[in-house]
This record gives C-alpha cells, sequence and structure tokens, in this order.
C-alpha cells in the first residue's frame, strides 16, 4: 500500500502545488500536509502539529515531497532520514536567494537560513526548478557580492543530489484565440501588490511608460495606486485564469523585467498564448525566451527604451509570436514535468 502512496507538505495551496498534486495523483494516493506559514507567531505551535501529523503518516508512505525550503521542511526532511523514506524539495526561487536590498529571499534571514541548510542537508534529492537556482550570478540588478545567488553560493558544503525539474505550463489552456486580437504596442506584466513591486521590474515599468505615451501597459495582480501614473498604465487587479488568458491574449508583448525570477510561469503563459517576451537577463528568463524575443542586459531606463522601441518596430511579430508559444511547448510542457517527476519517484 505505501508504494501508492506520497505525503505532500507545501506552505499554501498555490498554483504550483495544485498542478503537482494533480500529476501525482495519476499514479499515486496524495496526502496533503498543509498549514497557514505566514503568521510568525504560530510557526512553534504548527510545527509541533506538523510533527506529530508526520509521525501518524511516515510510516504508510512511499515517499515525502515538500514544496520549497522553509520552515514546513524541516521535520519531513528529518523524519525522512530517521525512517529512510525518500524526501524530495522543489526549489522554487526565494528558498535559494538573499537580496535584502529588495527584502527578498530566505537565506538572509536567521534562523530561517538555518533550517533551509539543515532540510537541504537531510533531504534525498533538492529539485530546483531551474538550474539557475543551485548557482547563478546575476549582474543585471548589481555586481557586488549580492549577485550571486543559488543553494550552493550559500552552503558550498551541501552534498544532497539534485535534478532540475522544470515546471509545467497548460499549453492546452494557455492558447491563442485567434490571431487578429491584438493590439498594437501593448504591453502585459503580472505581479501582486507591493511585495514583489520591485523585483519584478514594476518601478521601471511605470517609468518607462511616461515615456512612450503611444504604447499601452497592463498591470495584472495589482491594485490601481493613490497617485495618478499616466491613463496608459491600466491596474486589472486580480484576474481569473480565463480572464488572464483574454488579456494576454489581447497584448502584443510580455513584460518580464525581474531582478531575481526562480521560473517565470507567468511568462511561459504569456508566451504560449503568443505574446513576444521582454526579459531581463536574470537566471532562467534568457533560456526561456530563446531567440523569440529580446533581452534588457542592464537594470537601465535607457536600455529599456531602446530595447523597447526595437520590438515594436520589429518587421517579424507574427513569426516571433508563434516561436514563442512553440518554444514553450517543446521544452515547458506538463507532460514533461510528470515523466521527471515519476522518474525519480520510481528510481
Amino acid at each position: 500500500m505505501c508504494n501508492k502512496v506520497i505525503l505532500y507538505v507545501a506552505p499554501n495551496l498555490s498554483s504550483f502545488v495544485i498542478n503537482d498534486i494533480k500529476i501525482l495523483s495519476e499514479r499515486y494516493r496524495i496526502i496533503k500536509n498543509v498549514y497557514d506559514w505566514s503568521n510568525k507567531i504560530y510557526v512553534p505551535f504548527i510545527v509541533i502539529r506538523q510533527f506529530f501529523f508526520l509521525l501518524r503518516k511516515i510510516f504508510f508512505v512511499k515517499a515525502i515531497i515538500v514544496s520549497s525550503g522553509g520552515y514546513w521542511a524541516f521535520f519531513p526532511t528529518l523524519l525522512g532520514k530517521i525512517f529512510k523514506k525518500k524526501v524530495f524539495i522543489i526549489l522554487n526561487g526565494s528558498d535559494c536567494a538573499s537580496i535584502p536590498s529588495i527584502k527578498y529571499g530566505m537565506l538572509g534571514k536567521f534562523p530561517l537560513k538555518l533550517v533551509c541548510k539543515m532540510s537541504y542537508r537531510f533531504a534525498s534529492y533538492l529539485l530546483p526548478v531551474s538550474s539557475s537556482l543551485v548557482s547563478v550570478k546575476n549582474t543585471y540588478y548589481s555586481d557586488d557580492e549580492f549577485s550571486f545567488q543559488g543553494y550552493k553560493f550559500f552552503f558550498p558544503e551541501i552534498k544532497t543530489n539534485y535534478e532540475v525539474v522544470y515546471n509545467g505550463v497548460d499549453n492546452q489552456f494557455w492558447k491563442p484565440l485567434g490571431t487578429d486580437r491584438k493590439e498594437s504596442n501593448s504591453f502585459i506584466s503580472v505581479f501582486s501588490n507591493y511585495s514583489q513591486f520591485i523585483r519584478k521590474g514594476g518601478d521601471i515599468i511605470f517609468e518607462i511608460s511616461k515615456k512612450l505615451p503611444d504604447c499601452k501597459f497592463y498591470i495584472v495582480g495589482f491594485d490601481k495606486p493613490k497617485q495618478t501614473i499616466n491613463n496608459h498604465v491600466i491596474f486589472l487587479g486580480k484576474l481569473n485564469p480565463e480572464e488572464l488568458k483574454y488579456y494576454y491574449n489581447n497584448s502584443q508583448f510580455y513584460l518580464q523585467l525581474s531582478v531575481f525570477e526562480g521560473f517565470g510561469v507567468a511568462l511561459c503563459e504569456a508566451m504560449l498564448c503568443e505574446c513576444i517576451p521582454i526579459g531581463s537577463s536574470v537566471n532562467v528568463i534568457p533560456d526561456i525566451i530563446g531567440d523569440t524575443g529580446f533581452i534588457l542586459n542592464n537594470r537601465n531606463i535607457f536600455e529599456l527604451e531602446k530595447l523597447i522601441r526595437k520590438a515594436i518596430t520589429c518587421t517579424k511579430k507574427k513569426e516571433k509570436a508563434k516561436k514563442a508559444r512553440q518554444r514553450i511547448v517543446n521544452n515547458y510542457s506538463f507532460e514533461k514535468r510528470k515523466n521527471k517527476l515519476f522518474s525519480l519517484l520510481e528510481d
């Protein structure tokens, strides 16, 4: 019986977690262990609650999968090691980073950094969603000690096996709705309120909009601020997937101007809807985009303006848009992620 049961531990039911559970449910029965870890006051009580939950379940499972490093990963990895159960930690981004200037990353916080270090050491496998979460140097935002990121930079002594398992994106749902829908010189970007504002490049998107009054900029997930930006920056707030697909299909370009990005699921979704990507030279973003779009090498408003003007005057927009979709279908499908996860679990 235990060969058919997977314990899945997560700090929330994010879209990544829901997708993985859907994939794994094709072959296994899933036991979920999900609590709200966001309130630090309650973390010690949740840790104790989780410990006893794991003790009751661990004998009956084939393996444990943990979504992201964090406090929730400590006891699953420790007990997995004690009871000889395979434990996989999926590394998503902030669990491999520390960028104090934008208050981003788990590995700049004590005791969270220590907990991550011990969990990564106890785990059977680490499954980063891109190779850039293992080790990378990003000079797009700064060229100093904080341009070095990735868990091996912070914990070079950790010898745990790792396997890159890219996120999978549903190319049957995210698809073009018609070639004539694209609004000329329109740009879309997705980031949540304030917590992701600088990391996702919201500040330079607002700045560049002032220099390009003939372009429209759609912002998803971000509520309209009290101060007026200008009338060609349109705040759409939070959208459900169907609404988001509609706006991807009406936008010509997608902006992914992140300072740090573990993977870039929204970028892939937009490319599947034939948005031409414009991205920063950070982490895996250039690999995702390939030759289908445009890369900003430095976080500089003048370089960005030059790049966008090059993009809007490009004579091969339809060709690039179709290539963008095909690149995601070829490299970042649900099927590829599913096969990789099943292969690791059955190894």
